[in-house]
């Protein structure tokens, strides 16, 4: 039995993880399965956005190091990179929701530490609840955040910030994450409030948001020459897409918008 459920319905992927009584802690299993669920979801054409949550009470307290430590061979598979893709199991469990084209907000309660930060950090957005639990808990065991959590770190805070929650492993507020520029928006039910926001980003067009979710992830630190190229590329194709001209209509119009299935132009 999968410790990742996923259920689809009217283009809304809710992704949970799903082990409630060891809090939703990451076996090697469930990080198969997270980029599994991923894969399956980057092909469907009709998916719109996903909202990923935990079962019970938390979000995920990070890496089951008791279950994982039991098994040293899989450790070494799961640690070694996919040419083809840049990362390893632990880093395309969290850097696949990044690889969607659709947006990917992330419903935070209870504890999110560890490997389950940078799941939700791997997110485009974050909804959490003010008392939910954050912390980069690496530093707790002697190491440090290795599933993608120094990219996006570095995306959100300051190096100052990064380097302190990292070397300290304090734990933190969902209310003072927000503060620091880790959470997006707070609230007591973040999975009625991400899959509200879900729903508000299905009138728009899903080759626009494709396209914004590809040219933030692929330039935020590239040069502004590199940046301004990408802009003239995307904007061109998305001039003469099909789910443009409907968006241009809808907006004269102003109707809710029937777009065509991601991907066509």
């Amino acid at each position: 039995m999968s410790n990742v459920t996923c259920t689809v319905q009217d283009g809304i992927a809710q992704v949970r993880l799903d082990r409630p009584d060891k809090l939703n802690a990451l076996t090697l299993q469930i990080l198969d399965d997270l980029v599994a669920t991923a894969r399956t979801l980057r092909a469907d054409r009709h998916l719109r956005a996903v909202v990923i949550s935990g079962e019970g009470d938390a979000f995920c307290a990070g890496l089951d190091f008791a279950s994982v430590l039991k098994q040293p061979a899989k450790i070494v598979t799961s640690f070694v990179p996919r040419p083809w893709r840049g990362t390893n199991t632990f880093q395309e469990a969290c850097w696949a929701w990044r690889r969607l084209p659709v947006p990917v907000i992330a419903a935070v309660h209870g504890h999110c530490l560890g490997g389950g930060l940078q799941i939700a950090l791997a997110a485009d957005f974050r909804i959490a609840t003010p008392d939910s639990q954050w912390s980069v808990l690496e530093g707790k065991w002697g190491i440090i955040p290795d599933m993608s959590g120094v990219r996006s770190l570095a995306q959100l805070v300051g190096i100052d910030t990064a380097k302190r929650l990292t070397m300290t492993a304090e734990t933190v507020s969902g209310k003072e994450a927000a503060e620091l520029g880790l959470v997006t928006e707070l609230d007591a039910d973040p999975v009625a409030a991400a899959t509200e926001l879900a729903l508000r980003l299905m009138q728009r067009s899903p080759d626009q948001l494709a396209a914004a979710k590809r040219l933030f992830d692929d330039t935020w630190t590239a040069s502004a020459r590199r940046t301004f190229a990408r802009e003239r590329a995307e904007q061109a194709r998305l001039l003469f897409a099909h789910n443009t001209k409907v968006a241009r209509e809808a907006a004269f119009k102003r109707i809710v918008p029937e777009f065509a299935p991601r991907g066509r132009s």
